[in-house]
Protein backbone atom coordinates (compact mmCIF):
# COMPACT_ATOMS: atom_id res chain seq x y z
CA UNK A 1 0.00 0.00 0.00
CA UNK A 2 1.24 3.14 -1.05
CA UNK A 3 1.76 6.00 1.19
CA UNK A 4 -1.10 8.75 0.87
CA UNK A 5 0.29 11.62 2.33
CA UNK A 6 3.60 12.21 0.86
CA UNK A 7 6.44 15.63 1.91
CA UNK A 8 8.36 16.00 -0.80
CA UNK A 9 11.54 15.54 0.92
CA UNK A 10 11.06 12.41 2.08
CA UNK A 11 10.00 11.69 -2.44
CA UNK A 12 13.28 14.28 -3.14
CA UNK A 13 15.65 12.20 -1.13
CA UNK A 14 14.06 8.20 -1.31
CA UNK A 15 14.21 8.40 -5.57
CA UNK A 16 18.06 8.93 -5.50
CA UNK A 17 18.68 6.57 -2.57
CA UNK A 18 16.76 3.81 -4.11
CA UNK A 19 18.55 4.17 -6.97
CA UNK A 20 21.69 3.54 -5.80
CA UNK A 21 20.53 0.10 -3.71
CA UNK A 22 20.77 -3.05 -5.71
CA UNK A 23 19.88 -5.55 -3.06
CA UNK A 24 16.84 -7.31 -4.16
CA UNK A 25 14.17 -8.89 -1.38
CA UNK A 26 12.68 -12.84 -1.89
CA UNK A 27 9.81 -13.71 -0.16
CA UNK A 28 9.42 -13.83 3.91
CA UNK A 29 9.19 -16.77 5.33
CA UNK A 30 5.47 -17.34 7.88
CA UNK A 31 5.47 -14.95 10.19
CA UNK A 32 7.43 -15.13 13.75
CA UNK A 33 5.88 -14.32 17.41
CA UNK A 34 3.65 -10.93 17.50
CA UNK A 35 3.33 -10.83 13.86
CA UNK A 36 0.82 -13.26 13.26
CA UNK A 37 -0.91 -12.98 9.74
CA UNK A 38 -4.71 -11.72 11.13
CA UNK A 39 -6.32 -8.57 11.39
CA UNK A 40 -6.36 -6.83 14.27
CA UNK A 41 -9.96 -6.57 15.06
CA UNK A 42 -11.26 -2.95 14.26
CA UNK A 43 -11.91 -0.60 17.56
CA UNK A 44 -12.83 3.07 16.71
CA UNK A 45 -12.29 5.78 19.86
CA UNK A 46 -14.86 8.05 20.16
CA UNK A 47 -12.80 11.15 19.96
CA UNK A 48 -10.84 11.53 16.85
CA UNK A 49 -8.02 12.75 18.99
CA UNK A 50 -7.89 10.00 21.11
CA UNK A 51 -5.49 7.25 20.27
CA UNK A 52 -6.03 5.15 22.88
CA UNK A 53 -7.73 2.86 20.58
CA UNK A 54 -6.19 1.02 17.71
CA UNK A 55 -8.29 2.30 14.83
CA UNK A 56 -7.60 -0.54 12.42
CA UNK A 57 -5.57 -0.72 9.86
CA UNK A 58 -7.29 0.70 7.01
CA UNK A 59 -7.02 4.02 8.97
CA UNK A 60 -4.05 4.02 9.67
CA UNK A 61 -1.74 7.20 7.96
CA UNK A 62 0.99 6.00 5.71
CA UNK A 63 2.44 2.56 4.43
CA UNK A 64 0.87 -0.30 6.21
CA UNK A 65 0.94 -4.18 5.71
CA UNK A 66 -2.53 -6.41 5.34
CA UNK A 67 -2.47 -7.60 8.03
CA UNK A 68 -0.83 -7.44 11.92
CA UNK A 69 -0.94 -9.60 15.02
CA UNK A 70 -4.32 -10.09 16.06
CA UNK A 71 -3.68 -9.22 19.47
CA UNK A 72 -2.40 -5.83 19.05
CA UNK A 73 -5.90 -3.96 19.50
CA UNK A 74 -5.48 -5.66 22.65
CA UNK A 75 -2.03 -4.80 23.79
CA UNK A 76 -2.46 -0.69 22.35
CA UNK A 77 -6.11 -0.42 25.09
CA UNK A 78 -3.86 -1.90 27.96
CA UNK A 79 -0.90 0.23 27.34
CA UNK A 80 -2.77 3.52 27.02
CA UNK A 81 -4.67 2.73 30.01
CA UNK A 82 -1.39 2.20 31.96
CA UNK A 83 0.07 5.14 30.43
CA UNK A 84 -3.03 7.88 30.89
CA UNK A 85 -2.63 7.42 35.20
CA UNK A 86 1.39 8.97 34.77
CA UNK A 87 2.01 10.85 31.47
CA UNK A 88 2.01 14.05 33.96
CA UNK A 89 4.83 12.34 35.38
CA UNK A 90 6.64 11.58 31.98
CA UNK A 91 6.69 15.31 30.89
CA UNK A 92 10.34 16.28 30.02
CA UNK A 93 11.79 12.50 29.66
CA UNK A 94 13.65 10.47 27.06
CA UNK A 95 11.30 8.61 25.26
CA UNK A 96 12.05 5.26 24.09
CA UNK A 97 8.98 4.46 21.30
CA UNK A 98 9.10 1.43 19.76
CA UNK A 99 7.42 -2.15 19.65
CA UNK A 100 7.56 -5.17 21.89
CA UNK A 101 11.48 -4.83 21.74
CA UNK A 102 11.24 -1.54 23.61
CA UNK A 103 8.07 -2.64 25.31
CA UNK A 104 9.55 -5.41 27.08
CA UNK A 105 12.65 -3.41 28.23
CA UNK A 106 11.65 -3.63 31.70
CA UNK A 107 14.91 -2.88 33.33
CA UNK A 108 14.93 0.53 31.50
CA UNK A 109 15.03 2.87 34.66
CA UNK A 110 17.17 1.12 36.19
CA UNK A 111 19.60 0.61 33.46
CA UNK A 112 19.59 4.46 32.90
CA UNK A 113 19.10 5.63 36.46
CA UNK A 114 20.57 9.73 35.72
CA UNK A 115 17.91 9.88 33.17
CA UNK A 116 14.32 10.16 33.28
CA UNK A 117 13.10 7.82 30.83
CA UNK A 118 9.44 7.16 30.09
CA UNK A 119 8.84 3.78 27.73
CA UNK A 120 6.31 4.22 24.89
CA UNK A 121 6.45 0.54 23.00
CA UNK A 122 3.80 -1.70 22.15
CA UNK A 123 3.53 -4.97 21.31
CA UNK A 124 2.95 -5.72 17.72
CA UNK A 125 3.06 -2.18 16.68
CA UNK A 126 3.99 -0.96 12.74
CA UNK A 127 5.68 2.01 11.69
CA UNK A 128 2.02 3.76 10.97
CA UNK A 129 0.99 2.84 14.23
CA UNK A 130 3.68 5.07 15.63
CA UNK A 131 2.72 7.75 12.91
CA UNK A 132 -1.06 7.43 14.23
CA UNK A 133 -0.18 7.40 17.99
CA UNK A 134 3.19 10.07 18.00
CA UNK A 135 1.31 13.19 18.75
CA UNK A 136 -0.72 12.04 21.75
CA UNK A 137 1.94 9.26 23.24
CA UNK A 138 5.28 11.27 22.47
CA UNK A 139 4.97 14.64 21.39
CA UNK A 140 2.64 15.85 23.96
CA UNK A 141 5.38 15.16 26.44
CA UNK A 142 7.60 17.77 25.04
CA UNK A 143 10.54 15.19 25.15
CA UNK A 144 13.93 15.80 26.29
CA UNK A 145 14.98 13.51 23.61
CA UNK A 146 13.60 9.94 21.55
CA UNK A 147 15.08 7.00 20.99
CA UNK A 148 13.44 4.89 18.28
CA UNK A 149 13.19 1.17 16.86
CA UNK A 150 10.60 0.06 15.26
CA UNK A 151 9.99 -1.71 11.57
CA UNK A 152 10.48 -5.19 12.45
CA UNK A 153 6.77 -5.93 12.32
CA UNK A 154 5.84 -4.35 8.90
CA UNK A 155 9.08 -6.53 7.33
CA UNK A 156 7.38 -9.50 9.66
CA UNK A 157 3.99 -8.80 7.34
CA UNK A 158 5.72 -8.50 3.89
CA UNK A 159 5.52 -4.77 3.71
CA UNK A 160 8.03 -3.67 1.24
CA UNK A 161 11.36 -2.06 3.04
CA UNK A 162 11.21 1.05 0.69
CA UNK A 163 8.05 1.63 2.17
CA UNK A 164 8.58 0.96 5.57
CA UNK A 165 11.61 3.47 5.12
CA UNK A 166 9.55 5.98 4.28
CA UNK A 167 7.00 6.09 7.24
CA UNK A 168 10.12 6.25 9.72
CA UNK A 169 11.41 8.98 7.48
CA UNK A 170 8.15 10.37 8.41
CA UNK A 171 8.22 10.19 11.95
CA UNK A 172 11.74 11.86 11.89
CA UNK A 173 10.00 14.62 9.81
CA UNK A 174 7.08 15.18 12.11
CA UNK A 175 9.29 15.31 14.81
CA UNK A 176 11.65 17.92 13.51
CA UNK A 177 8.23 19.97 12.54
CA UNK A 178 7.08 19.66 16.07
CA UNK A 179 10.47 20.74 17.29
CA UNK A 180 14.04 21.30 15.74
CA UNK A 181 15.67 21.09 18.76
CA UNK A 182 15.04 17.36 20.01
CA UNK A 183 17.74 14.89 19.69
CA UNK A 184 16.70 11.32 18.19
CA UNK A 185 18.20 8.35 18.23
CA UNK A 186 17.17 6.16 15.35
CA UNK A 187 17.70 2.40 16.46
CA UNK A 188 18.55 -0.09 13.25
CA UNK A 189 16.34 -2.82 13.07
CA UNK A 190 17.73 -5.53 14.47
CA UNK A 191 18.52 -9.02 12.91
CA UNK A 192 15.30 -11.77 13.47
CA UNK A 193 15.35 -15.79 12.69
CA UNK A 194 14.86 -16.42 8.80
CA UNK A 195 16.62 -16.63 5.52
CA UNK A 196 14.80 -13.79 3.80
CA UNK A 197 15.05 -11.21 7.21
CA UNK A 198 18.75 -10.53 6.49
CA UNK A 199 18.43 -8.85 2.71
CA UNK A 200 14.96 -6.52 3.64
CA UNK A 201 16.61 -5.45 7.02
CA UNK A 202 19.74 -4.04 5.42
CA UNK A 203 17.43 -2.35 2.77
CA UNK A 204 15.45 -0.60 5.05
CA UNK A 205 18.56 0.12 7.66
CA UNK A 206 20.34 1.64 4.79
CA UNK A 207 17.61 3.71 3.75
CA UNK A 208 17.03 5.07 6.89
CA UNK A 209 20.63 5.53 8.31
CA UNK A 210 21.11 7.74 4.91
CA UNK A 211 18.26 10.12 5.69
CA UNK A 212 19.09 10.38 9.21
CA UNK A 213 23.02 11.11 8.12
CA UNK A 214 21.57 14.48 6.68
CA UNK A 215 20.07 15.63 9.58
CA UNK A 216 22.28 17.18 12.86
CA UNK A 217 19.46 16.65 15.57
CA UNK A 218 19.31 12.61 14.87
CA UNK A 219 21.74 10.24 15.34
CA UNK A 220 21.76 6.62 14.25
CA UNK A 221 22.47 3.52 16.73
CA UNK A 222 23.93 0.54 15.29
CA UNK A 223 21.61 -2.15 16.74
CA UNK A 224 22.22 -4.10 13.84
CA UNK A 225 25.92 -5.03 13.75
CA UNK A 226 25.36 -5.49 17.98
CA UNK A 227 23.14 -8.70 17.38
CA UNK A 228 23.86 -10.05 13.57
CA UNK A 229 25.91 -12.93 13.14
CA UNK A 230 28.27 -13.27 10.02
CA UNK A 231 24.85 -14.53 8.17
CA UNK A 232 22.86 -11.42 9.55
CA UNK A 233 20.87 -13.75 11.35
CA UNK A 234 20.31 -12.78 15.48
CA UNK A 235 22.94 -13.81 17.68
CA UNK A 236 21.37 -16.42 20.13
CA UNK A 237 22.98 -15.81 23.18
CA UNK A 238 20.94 -12.27 23.06
CA UNK A 239 17.22 -13.63 21.96
CA UNK A 240 14.62 -15.51 22.94
CA UNK A 241 13.88 -18.66 21.39
CA UNK A 242 11.86 -17.23 18.93
CA UNK A 243 15.08 -15.35 17.80
CA UNK A 244 12.71 -11.83 17.75
CA UNK A 245 12.62 -10.66 20.85
CA UNK A 246 15.51 -10.10 23.32
CA UNK A 247 16.47 -11.87 26.37
CA UNK A 248 18.07 -9.96 29.50
CA UNK A 249 21.67 -10.78 27.78
CA UNK A 250 20.38 -8.87 24.89
CA UNK A 251 19.26 -5.75 26.75
CA UNK A 252 22.05 -5.24 28.06
CA UNK A 253 23.88 -4.98 24.63
CA UNK A 254 21.09 -2.40 23.74
CA UNK A 255 22.21 -0.43 26.84
CA UNK A 256 25.94 -0.78 26.17
CA UNK A 257 25.29 0.16 22.25
CA UNK A 258 23.13 3.09 23.37
CA UNK A 259 24.91 4.57 25.97
CA UNK A 260 28.10 6.72 24.43
CA UNK A 261 24.91 7.41 21.43
CA UNK A 262 23.17 9.28 24.11
CA UNK A 263 26.89 11.00 25.53
CA UNK A 264 27.60 12.13 22.40
CA UNK A 265 24.37 13.97 21.96
CA UNK A 266 24.85 15.52 25.65
CA UNK A 267 21.45 13.77 26.32
CA UNK A 268 19.81 14.65 29.64
CA UNK A 269 16.62 14.67 31.53
CA UNK A 270 16.09 15.47 34.99
CA UNK A 271 14.67 12.86 36.79
CA UNK A 272 10.82 12.73 37.93
CA UNK A 273 10.26 13.79 41.60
Amino acid sequence: MKFTSHHPLIHAFLVPVLSLLLLTASGLPAALAQNATNAAPLAVAADPNDVSQFPGIDKLPGNHPTNVWNGLAGVWARAHTRWKTNAANDVGAVVFLGDSITAGWNSLKRDFPNLHVANRGIGGDITSGVLYRLQADVLDLKPAAIVLLIGTNDVGNNEDPADVAENIIEILHRIKNFNPNTPVIVCKTMPRGGDSYPAKMKKLNDLVEAYVKTEPKFAICDTWAAYADENGQPNPVDFNADRLHLNAAGYAVWKATLEPVIAARNISAPKAE
